[in-house]
């Protein structure tokens, strides 16, 4: 009897397990009839954070386009539902035009200090493109985009995967991925603009270990605009009017940035928009977003 019990146990473990990994948040966002692969684990370790997402559209022929998500939260909070609670409009269509969608987690800057977030963020980059098969993607076809804190670590990665940072990189992690587009979300660009940049437990100080006017050296690594030269995948940018997080100077520096070295970019500000919300997810934005990346996908 006690037998029994023990593996009813160990059965109810497994199916809750199953089930738990299947527990996804937004999923009703998404068109009818979408394949979620929830919780992949894309460095084969049982960290919580080495964990994407991957939606799947029906009915599609051929490899299709993949776009993947970084999520926002001040490199220190969040996960890869968050941002797309606000940007439903937006996942939807990008699934129903026919393109996969990966949202993929990383380390906080709590748990492990830059550049963990950006080896994270390139070890799933590379797990999608190694499984590019098992999933349907066009290898050849891939954008990345994120939110604020995702925002620049989208930006990074796209900017600094042609410079070869061995840093950047965990050992074993293949670099043959590329981006055809990047959509940079109200990302930091420079984290030595922001009014923090002297104090060690601001995010960004969080983020690198020490205050960036301390340490310009680990602030410069951590920073997008260090790593633009005119061989860089072309940008869409966008930052609310009205960004009390994240000055709009950022965006603006890696745009500029980005004109210096001939890197095609549009740089748009939306008019009395706060940091986020769903005022990103109206059809003006969704549109130059949707735009954006059948331009560039297709």
């Amino acid at each position: 009897m006690k037998q029994i019990r023990i593996q009813f146990f160990f059965l109810f473990l497994i199916v809750a397990t199953n089930g738990f990994s299947q527990t996804n948040p937004v999923i009703d966002a998404f068109p009818k009839g979408t394949i979620l692969h929830g919780n992949v684990r894309y460095n084969n370790d049982t960290i919580q954070k080495h964990l994407l997402d991957i939606y799947l559209p029906v009915n599609t022929k051929g490899k299709v386009p993949l776009v993947i998500l970084i999520h926002g939260g001040g490199w220190l909070s969040n996960d890869k539902y968050a941002d797309m609670g606000y940007m439903k409009e937006t996942v939807a269509e990008i699934v129903s035009s026919g393109y996969a969608l990966a949202s993929i987690d990383y380390r906080f800057s709590t748990q492990a200090v830059f550049p963990a977030q950006i080896q994270d963020c390139n070890r799933a980059v590379s797990y999608l493109y190694d499984n590019s098969d098992k999933y349907g993607f066009d290898k050849n076809r891939f954008a990345i985009m994120g939110f604020s804190a995702g925002g620049h670590l989208a930006s990074l990665v796209g900017l600094s995967k042609n410079n070869n940072i061995p840093t950047f990189f965990m050992p074993g992690t293949s670099k043959l991925f590329s981006f055809k587009a990047v959509v940079d979300f109200y990302g930091p660009a420079e984290l030595i603009l922001f009014p923090g940049s002297n104090e060690e437990k601001s995010p960004e100080g969080l983020l690198i270990g020490a205050a960036p006017l301390a340490r310009p050296d680990l602030a410069k690594a951590a920073s997008p605009v260090t790593y633009v030269d005119e061989d860089d995948p072309p940008f869409l940018i966008i930052h609310g009017e009205k960004d009390q997080l994240v000055s709009t100077k950022q965006s603006q520096l890696l745009s500029s940035w980005l004109n210096v070295a001939g890197v095609q970019n549009e740089f748009f500000i939306l008019k009395d928009a706060p940091h986020f919300g769903e005022m990103f997810d109206a059809d003006e934005v969704r549109n130059k977003v949707m735009n954006f990346l059948r331009k560039r996908l297709n």
